[in-house]
């Protein structure tokens, strides 16, 4: 039910308004002063505001004026029957989303009040998701590698260099393209994403470069590829690692020349990108395998910027919990919530291999089973610092087989670590490695002994 404030200082007016807009289900309030009408938006929420330009002592412009100084102003239709064009105009320029002459023809009344309560709806609507992508797009951590980050992207954003990003699967290496080419020379131009890996190889140079109509089967329109739809802004190539050595020869021409042709075409298409790329594979050992081609490597990683995984940075994991609580909270119309100190110190303990992902999507778990505070009790069955025994594999069915098999050699270096009291030799004995290689694992997977050790 949408309430509506009549400001009108002339009863008999104030009574056809009530009678038309209750007839069509509205609710109706109403105020013969414009201050006392200034108390009563700020004692109640109204869809809209019905303002008389001409009344005693705080008038229509004066009201409007005021009421630009509020949180959140409903819509205002003025109406007068004595207002000059010029003033008609000066009620629009101060925020009033219309205006009506008197006498009021009742069918253009409630197509404008309706027009107005959508057009409001519309406008939170937008606002609101700009604040929810706002949080999306936003890092947070105060941590000596995050501030490392965050100077790097203050360096090379204001540039149009090629940057890799390197970073393991959920460490939020899409943020920092897109804060990059938030703050680049190309801010104003598109932000294309491409995820390679998700991408079938038999199609990705279709989504790369186009194709013409025709060029396969099912090709029944010319279409546009993704550095097309990238062109004066930039295209991010998320997983760049995955792509087949045929489509890096093109990405390499499109790299050196700025053109690349469509599948199936013959005519050269030339664009202005720049180039962000990202991956979680380790470049240069594709490289020395033949997997990834030398000279795309260079091109790509002009510039670097290595995204630290959540366990190098645990202490910036209360903060991202509080956003991510607070997040949710407003997503779901949640009054705010608070998390019990046990519940941070089991949060801080754990490795997180899934990263910044995994503990958002834990955050969200906790929040929609939670009261006022979440406890223990909200985490996960069976979640700890601990290992979790590896017969129960729907505790692993957020990670990608890559994060599995990690995390499962994590656990058993530490399950044989533990065992031989962290003596280093004797457990690349058993292991069958080398000492330094193991060393290099225990550096890699940040491993650290407990402290009860």
């Amino acid at each position: 039910m949408h309430r509506i404030l009549v400001v009108e200082d002339e009863p008999n007016i104030r009574m056809a308004l009530r009678v038309v807009l209750e007839s069509e289900g509205f609710l109706v309030d109403e105020s013969a002063e414009g201050s006392r009408a200034m108390k009563m938006l700020e004692d109640e929420d109204y869809s809209l505001v019905i303002l008389d330009l001409k009344m005693p002592g705080m008038d229509g412009m004066a009201f409007l004026d005021a009421t630009g100084s509020l949180q959140s102003r409903p819509p205002v239709v003025v109406i007068s029957g004595q207002a000059t064009t010029h003033e008609a105009l000066e009620t629009v320029r101060r925020g009033a989303f219309d205006f009506l002459e008197k006498p009021i023809d009742r069918s253009r009344l409630l197509v404008t009040v309706k027009n107005a309560i959508e057009h409001a709806r519309l406008m939170h609507q937008r606002d609101d998701l700009a604040r929810r992508l706002g949080l999306e797009y936003e890092m947070v951590g105060t941590s000596p590698s995050m501030v490392e980050v965050y100077r790097q992207i203050e360096r090379i954003a204001p540039t149009r260099g090629r940057v890799l990003i390197l970073g393991e699967s959920g460490t939020g290496k899409e943020l920092v393209a897109r804060a990059i080419h938030r703050h680049s020379p190309v801010s104003r131009g598109p932000f294309v994403k491409v995820n390679c890996a998700a991408i079938p190889p038999e199609l990705i140079e279709s989504e790369l470069f186009g194709h013409e109509k025709g060029a396969f089967t099912g090709a029944v329109h010319r279409r546009r590829g993704m550095f097309e739809l990238a062109h004066s802004g930039t295209i991010f190539l998320d997983e760049v690692g995955d792509m087949s050595l045929m489509v890096q020869a093109k990405l390499l021409r499109v790299l050196q020349t700025g053109e690349f042709t469509r599948v199936g075409g013959e005519k050269t298409v030339k664009v202005d990108v720049r180039v962000i790329a990202a991956t979680n594979k380790d470049l240069e050992a594709m490289v020395r395998e033949g997997t990834f081609r030398e000279d795309l490597y260079f091109r790509l990683s002009v510039l670097q910027i290595r995204v630290p995984p959540l366990r190098d940075r645990r202490e910036d994991i209360p903060v991202l919990v509080d956003a991510f609580v607070d997040e949710f909270c407003r997503e779901y119309g949640l009054r705010p919530k608070e998390v019990e100190p046990k519940v941070m110190d089991v949060l801080q303990s754990y490795s997180w291999p899934g990263n910044v992902r995994e503990l958002k999507n834990l955050v969200e778990r906790m929040v929609i089973l939670s009261d006022e505070h979440i406890t223990l009790r909200h985490l996960p069955p069976g979640f700890s610092s601990q290992p979790v025994s590896p017969s129960d594999l729907s505790s692993y069915s957020h990670m990608t087989l890559r994060e599995f098999r990690q995390e499962m050699e994590r656990r058993f270096i530490v399950m044989k670590l533990d065992e031989n009291e962290w003596n280093i030799t004797r457990t690349a004995e058993q292991l069958g490695m080398e000492r330094t290689n193991l060393h290099k694992k225990i550096k890699a997977l940040g491993l650290e002994r407990s402290k009860k050790d």
